[in-house]
């Protein structure tokens, strides 16, 4: 009988150890095998659902960024809308400051052109007053004033169309102030004096002296004053004072006159004055005396023609009637 030896009964184990040991590696190494796919499986599912969740939440946030965008062009557009109604705003406000510029402007220059009126009215009511003044009353004082406010008005006003006026009123006043106090004025004082001077005129004429007198005038002349008479000259009293009186009727009728600037009345008034000289007193170097003075009375000029008078209102008037009817 064959002897199994040790050796050979280790090696015919080892035969069947090896291979079970290879196929409990495979086993064990597909069991790892196995479980790794599952795990990667299972990974690769749960990155895919992470992946999806995190697509949805981007979609979400995208579709919130869009609506956003969306929002945003609106309110740019309504923006852009609201910057173009205030743009037309400011640009109507710009223009209606402008036209209110131009209004403010032309209220300033009516302004400005009614002042100028006004001065000038004044100025055409103060030399009317002046020349009715001189003219009807001779108020030479009166006018002098009304002609220096005249000029003060003329002076506050800066057009320089003026200058030919106050030139004109210059001349004006230069010529007024050459006629002193006036000729009525300086008339009336000389009618007062000679009116005074009239109780210095002798009623009866001088008889000449005893030598040159006839001799029966001479027998006569203790007894008789012989004077010789005028038919023209009254003699009675009553007659005397009734003539009296009516002289200084004629004589206030002749101031009258004088004060209206009546020549035609201041003459006759005269006249018929020197009518009651040669009734009341006789001839006499007095009375030729008193006749002179009364014929230049008689001849003075109640208006006197001064050239320049009214001229500054004439021109006045006229610039008035330029402007308003260009």
């Amino acid at each position: 009988m064959n002897d199994v030896s040790p050796t050979s009964t280790h090696r015919s184990s080892l035969r069947w150890v090896l291979p079970l040991i290879v196929l409990g590696a495979l086993c064990a190494a597909g069991w790892f095998g196995w479980h790794a796919w599952q795990s990667w499986q299972q990974q690769t599912a749960l990155a895919r659902n992470s992946v999806v969740q995190e697509m949805s939440a981007l979609r979400d946030s995208m579709e919130a960024l869009r609506s956003d965008q969306r929002n945003n062009a609106r309110s740019l557009q309504d923006a852009a809308a609201t910057n173009r109604v205030l743009r037309d705003e400011v640009l109507g406000l710009g223009q209606r400051s402008a036209l209110l510029e131009g209004s403010v402007a032309k209220l300033a220059d009516s302004s400005h052109q009614g002042a100028q009126a006004v001065r000038r009215e004044e100025a055409e009511l103060l030399l009317s007053q002046a020349q009715q003044r001189l003219v009807y009353a001779d108020d030479i004082d009166g006018a002098r004033r009304l002609y220096a406010l005249a000029a003060e008005v003329l002076e506050s006003t800066d057009n320089a169309d003026y200058l030919n006026l106050r030139q004109a009123l210059i001349q004006e006043r230069n010529a007024i102030d050459a006629l002193g106090p006036g000729i009525r004025a300086s008339t009336a004082g000389q009618l007062t004096a000679w009116t005074t001077s009239l109780n210095t005129l002798p009623e009866q004429v001088a008889h000449a002296a005893d030598a040159e007198q006839p001799w029966w005038q001479q027998l006569l002349s203790p007894l008789v004053q012989i004077h010789p008479s005028d038919s023209r000259v009254l003699v009675a009293r009553s007659e005397r004072m009734a003539a009296t009186d009516a002289l200084q009727i004629e004589l206030s009728l002749a101031r009258a006159a004088l004060e209206r600037g009546d020549e035609q009345g201041w003459q006759q008034a005269l006249d018929r004055t020197d009518g009651w000289l040669l009734r009341l007193w006789p001839e006499s170097p007095q009375r030729k005396q008193h006749r002179d003075q009364l014929q230049a009375m008689r001849d003075a000029q109640l208006r006197p023609a001064i050239p320049e008078l009214g001229s500054t209102l004439q021109q006045l008037r006229a610039m008035r009637a330029a402007k308003e009817f260009p």
